[in-house]
C-alpha cells in the first residue's frame, strides 16, 4: 500500500510532467498500483510497463507516461 504522502509525491510528479514524459514508480505491494489509479485521471496516462522484480525481496514496478489532452471545442 502506498502511504497517503508518498502517493501525494508520486500524483505531484506526475501533474508536474509534460505529455510525453514518463514517471517510473517501486513499491513492495501487489495493490499499490489499484491506489495511484483511483487518483490519476485514466485520460492522462498510459502504462508502458508494469512488472514484478527481484526474487528473495520482490518489488514492483511501473512506468507510466503522461498523455497529451485535448481540449473539446
Amino acid at each position: 500500500m502506498l502511504i497517503p504522502l508518498s502517493l501525494l509525491k508520486v500524483t505531484q510528479r506526475f501533474r508536474a510532467l509534460k505529455p510525453g514524459e514518463t514517471l517510473e514508480v517501486l513499491w513492495r505491494e501487489p495493490e499499490s498500483p489499484q491506489e495511484l489509479f483511483r487518483v490519476l485521471p485514466h485520460a492522462a496516462y498510459e502504462v508502458i510497463a508494469m512488472e514484478e522484480q527481484g526474487r528473495a525481496n520482490p518489488y514492483y514496478r511501473i512506468q507510466l507516461q503522461k498523455k497529451e489532452l485535448l481540449e473539446s471545442a
